[in-house]
């Protein structure tokens, strides 16, 4: 049994979030929460709440099993990006610099484990 949670338009770019991501990836969902809940990186907190909505989402697909969250595991996790907002910013001699301030989306499976 497996379930899925995705979070849009996150306000990180995705080289940063991959950077979060890898490290949960095959891992239990206990050791996954833990090693995000006690990570500096600022996008740690949007992935911790996708892996959560994700475990929640498996809990409610069928009531009547329940199942721990010891033996569930992030089957697949990964980060598409989302679209980039251009800016412009001010240079020397009449010049404009472009900024992209880049935005991706996660996506998170979790299954059992069989």
């Amino acid at each position: 049994m497996e379930a899925k949670a995705v979070n849009r338009f996150i306000g990180s770019s995705p080289r940063k979030m991959r950077l979060v991501i890898d490290l949960i990836r095959g891992h239990s969902v206990d050791k996954a929460i833990e090693i995000l809940h006690f990570s500096p990186k600022h996008a740690s907190k949007d992935a911790e709440k996708t892996l959560r909505s994700a475990v929640s989402n498996l809990m409610n697909m069928d009531d009547s099993t329940r199942v721990e969250p010891s033996e569930i595991l992030v089957k697949e996790a990964f980060v598409n990006a989302g679209p980039t907002l251009k800016r412009i910013s001010p240079a020397p001699m009449g010049r404009a610099y472009r900024i992209r301030k880049r935005s991706c989306h996660l996506t998170v499976v979790v299954a059992t484990k069989e």
